[in-house]
């Protein structure tokens, strides 16, 4: 790790002028040169700035929102980087930089309000490999369709029919759970709930980011994914554990195209599973009751043994037309053991729209609508209500309400490459916590893609 005494909005001025640069370039290229690509240079910048106002708070605890009004700011800066070794393989670098402080400290809540806040680690910027990457491709037949540049990928022509393998550092939410309506905080939802299912608990370091290998098969309207992952050593730790074959988390997707009143949509099923070093909650609540003087990490004390997880999602995107869609999540864990790698939640569901600003014309402005609810299992309950601490939440008592969520978001195309984006979120019972909330965030965002 380095760190660079730099302000982010310093950072971002200085993105928008590589940004204008960069298009400048861009627009003397023959489009011949640019049909596949066998280089790639591109990047982002991402600036958001949340703000909360008190709320009601009946009592708090060890990792409770805090009720008082509270600011944050998360800013990145990534180059995505890449190169052709051979025909059909990329292999991909993609340094970042991270400055921010999330709202209080990154607890008490199941759905966070921003999905950079995990990515960020204080308010000094911080140099750091988030992705390298080899994905090759093995063509298969069935005619040939064009990849359009962006992110993590080269323009380009595959077959409909193939085989791709990813391997190496990279997101497990880069393959698997996508959407076409929410799934990117730095353009579409900020919470985590709209970024995936709240309750996949895939395997990742702290940051998100974990190493692996992911095998895709394409035949058709068909896609079948499965994947391995390593995760951290402990749960939501930065450091990763690498010994794969004993500890990880794996997943299988199913995904199948489909067309609906002339519009497409895709409909996929996602099965999860993680074995770690984690704690039941059974066992820790048997814990505190048996030692009431003992700190209230009582998963810690009883996190002594490799224990599997699993969960069961459906993940649907529906076009209703060439300018908007609606989307639907829905996921459920087993909820007997504890977080390994991302929210805290054993039951989540999520559905909304999204629009263009086609009608209006702004046809590059984006509005979107979210409801979202997450649940805990009767075994987590237990363990919050009787004191008990987690990772993310633990207000010292429970009278326990699944975590609602409204989103609502407008992003405007303010310049080619830049937009800015004003989004509100109101959560009810934060924490699933009846006695405290709710909860009204602003926010405002910035994001440049050159």
């Amino acid at each position: 790790m380095k760190n660079f005494p730099l302000k982010p909005l310093g950072w971002l001025v200085a993105g928008l002028h590589l940004c204008s640069a960069s298009l400048a370039v861009a627009a003397d290229e023959p489009a011949a040169a640019t049909d596949t690509e066998s280089t790639m240079a591109r990047f982002q910048s991402t600036y958001i700035w949340q703000k909360k106002p008190g709320f009601s708070a009946a009592y708090s605890g060890q990792n409770s929102l805090l009720p008082r009004a509270e600011r944050s700011y998360t800013f990145t800066l990534d180059a995505f980087l890449g190169f052709r070794p051979w025909q059909n393989g990329e292999l991909y670098f993609v340094p970042e930089i991270t400055q921010g402080v999330p709202l209080s400290n990154l607890t008490g809540l199941g759905g966070f309000t921003s999905g950079e806040a995990t990515r960020v680690g204080g308010s000094h910027p911080t140099l750091y490999r988030q992705k390298l990457f080899l994905r090759q491709t093995w063509n298969q037949g069935g005619g040939r369709q064009r990849v359009e540049g962006e992110v993590d990928q080269m323009a380009g022509w595959v077959e409909r029919d193939r085989v791709v393998l990813t391997a190496g550092n990279f997101s497990t939410l880069d393959v698997f759970d996508d959407n076409a309506y929410a799934k990117d905080p730095r353009s579409q939802f900020l919470n985590w709930s709209g970024m995936s299912h709240t309750a996949f608990d895939y395997a990742a370091d702290a940051r998100g980011f974990g190493w692996g290998a992911a095998l895709e098969w394409y035949r058709g309207d068909w896609v079948l994914r499965v994947g391995r992952m390593t995760g951290p050593t402990t749960p939501n730790g930065l450091p990763t554990d690498l010994r794969i074959f004993q500890r990880y988390g794996e997943q299988y997707e199913l995904e199948h195209a489909h067309t609906l009143a002339g519009q497409p949509g895709k409909v996929r099923l996602l099965a999860w599973r993680a074995r770690a070093l984690l704690a039941n909650y059974a066992d820790a609540l048997a814990y505190g009751q048996a030692n009431p003087t003992a700190s209230k990490d009582w998963i810690g004390a009883v996190r002594n043994g490799v224990k599997t997880k699993y969960g069961l999602g459906v993940n649907l995107e529906q076009a209703l037309n060439d300018r908007s869609g609606v989307f639907l999540r829905a996921m459920k864990g087993d909820g007997k053991t504890e977080t390994y790698a991302f929210a805290e939640a054993d039951a989540s569901f999520s559905t909304g729209y999204s629009t263009r600003g086609t009608a209006w014309s702004r046809d590059q402005d984006t509005l979107g609508v979210m409801v979202a609810r997450n649940m805990l299992s009767t075994d987590r309950r237990r363990y919050l209500a009787a004191g008990g601490m987690s990772f993310f939440i633990g207000d010292g008592a429970l009278r326990y309400r699944p975590e609602t969520l409204f989103e609502v978001y407008y992003n405007v195309n303010v310049a080619k490459g830049l937009w800015v984006s004003l989004d509100y979120q109101r959560i009810a019972n934060p924490a699933y916590n009846a006695d405290r909330g709710p909860v009204n965030v602003g926010s405002v965002r910035l994001h440049a893609e050159f």
